[in-house]
């Protein structure tokens, strides 16, 4: 397999990640707006209830798409300052919003296709799609970037201990150079005579 068509794989591959990651934060959402609406925050009981409810899921939603992608899509790129990388996610979940809205306004007042159909087509399809793509290009080129700096924690050694390095300058190191044994003498020694004086 040539390089271009390992990186396109590899691309294809994040892509759906983050695709299972988006279908997994839409559900929470669905399933938080719809619980709390038709609960402790419906219109009857709180008059602003519904759009309480949808700030509630949809800040649960971004929570679970920033874990699904740092500990899944984006798991080699991810930074160890992890507070900046979450409020860096929240802003591009939050900036890409408008895309569906303004498809839906292309479509329905630019354009003139006024059915339900149609209303449904440019705000969940088309929105959606082009949504997604901005902020997996977003994410991928400025949240997760492992060109930033700051993307790794550093492994020292515990106090006492010695690196591979210095392990190979000491007499039975592990690499390098080991100090030989010298093989112990056999045979009669042989003794000087007393020179008289």
């Amino acid at each position: 397999m040539s390089p271009r068509a390992q990186r396109l794989v590899s691309v294809l591959a994040s892509f759906t990640k983050f695709g299972l990651v988006g279908l997994i934060g839409f559900s929470v959402d669905l399933a938080v707006f719809n619980l709390l609406n038709s609960t402790v925050l419906s219109s009857d009981v709180v008059h602003e209830g519904p759009l309480i409810a949808k700030f509630v899921s949809t800040t649960l939603a971004i929570f679970t798409n920033w874990l699904g992608n740092r500990n899944w899509t984006f798991r080699t790129h991810r930074s160890s300052a992890t507070r900046r990388e979450m409020v860096e996610f929240f802003v591009v979940s939050v900036a890409t919003m408008p895309v569906s809205l303004i498809c839906l306004w292309v479509s329905h007042y630019l354009l003139g296709y006024t059915s339900a159909f149609a209303d449904n087509m440019s705000g969940m399809v088309i929105g959606t799609i082009l949504g997604s793509v901005l902020r997996y290009v977003l994410y991928k080129q400025w949240v997760f970037n492992p060109a930033r700096g700051s993307r790794s924690v550093a492994v020292t050694p515990a106090d006492g201990a010695r690196t591979p390095e210095e392990d190979s300058t000491r007499p039975g190191g592990s690499a390098g150079t080991r100090a030989t044994s010298i093989p112990p003498l056999t045979g009669p020694i042989e003794t000087v005579p007393d020179i008289p004086r």
